[in-house]
């Protein structure tokens, strides 16, 4: 590992800090969001799509209410971007008409991250020559586990590569690291190894998202910013349903990172219902455009 890692990876908090920050972070917190941050919220979103039974005719379907959106909602901004598995991003290529949404694909054997490097690769490297902005990879969580570290480094690395200057979102699957020292390590590693963002969770495990997750890696990039002038973006995915949960990891990153990272630049919630939730709340009528 470089010497910037070894460097960084003494700060992780401890448990302690984690829960008094979290706490601080979120006592703002209110039944009634100001409407404005709702909207902020909305246009923080990644929707997705990422099921078993998606097929060619749901993810045209799919794309068409992200279109037809800003028809509907005038003076609400729409989501940041669609997330769907890489074989329909050739699909959301040909029917997105929307302005500033982007199109992310997971891709590198998600969510598992089980299969030979050179498959996860040229899924990536696909994904982008189909059309994908973005692409959101899992760190090979049995190596992480196994203390090889360095693996884990060397096939993000080699993903950024074969990529270009597309987005390379790491999933550092925090649900199964076991305790916040992990859950920093691979932060670090995954932002040391060339990450543009790194996110919680596939959303596929039994815990994904946590304020507590949220904080240990928004002080990791905080640090990594400290260090290098580097800003790395931060990605919360999994369980996040209502605008009260989006609301606590607005919240936090705004508590640790600064103003700054409050724009789908840097921040992005990955969810699916969230954003029916938010148009409700804003409305107060019930919404499924999406």
């Amino acid at each position: 590992m470089t010497k910037l890692y070894q460097k960084l990876i003494k700060s992780c908090p401890s448990e302690a800090e984690v829960k008094k920050g979290v706490k601080k972070a979120v006592t703002s917190v209110t039944e009634t969001p100001d409407k404005h941050l709702l909207m902020s919220l909305l246009n923080l979103i990644d929707l997705t799509s990422l099921n078993t039974a998606d097929n060619k005719s749901h993810i045209i379907h799919f794309t068409g209410k992200v279109n037809s959106f800003s028809g509907r909602f005038t003076n609400i901004p729409n989501v940041a971007a669609i997330c769907v598995f890489p074989n329909f991003v050739s699909v959301v290529k040909e029917k997105l008409t929307a302005r500033n949404v982007k199109i992310a694909s997971v891709a590198g054997s998600f969510p598992t991250s089980q299969t030979f490097r050179s498959l996860k690769v040229a899924e990536c490297k696909m994904a982008v020559e189909a059309g994908a902005d973005e692409i959101d990879i899992v760190i090979p969580v049995g190596a992480f586990l196994g203390n090889d570290f360095a693996a884990v480094a060397d096939e993000i690395r080699e993903i950024k590569g074969a990529i270009g200057n597309r987005l390379l979102k790491v999933i550092v699957e925090s649900g199964l690291l076991g305790d916040f020292e992990n859950i920093f390590r691979a932060s670090m590693i995954a932002m040391d190894a060339g990450a543009d963002f790194i996110k919680t969770s596939t959303g596929k495990t039994p815990v994904s998202a946590t304020p507590e997750t949220a904080f240990v890696m928004c002080h990791a990039i905080s640090d990594f910013y400290s260090e290098t002038g580097i800003k790395v973006g931060f990605k919360a995915a999994g369980g996040i349903v209502t605008p009260a949960d989006a609301i606590k990891y607005y919240e936090i990153v705004k508590h640790c990172l600064g103003t700054e990272w409050l724009n789908n630049n840097l921040f992005r919630i990955g969810a699916s219902r969230l954003a029916n939730n938010i148009l409700t709340e804003i409305s107060g009528c019930p919404s499924d455009h999406f």
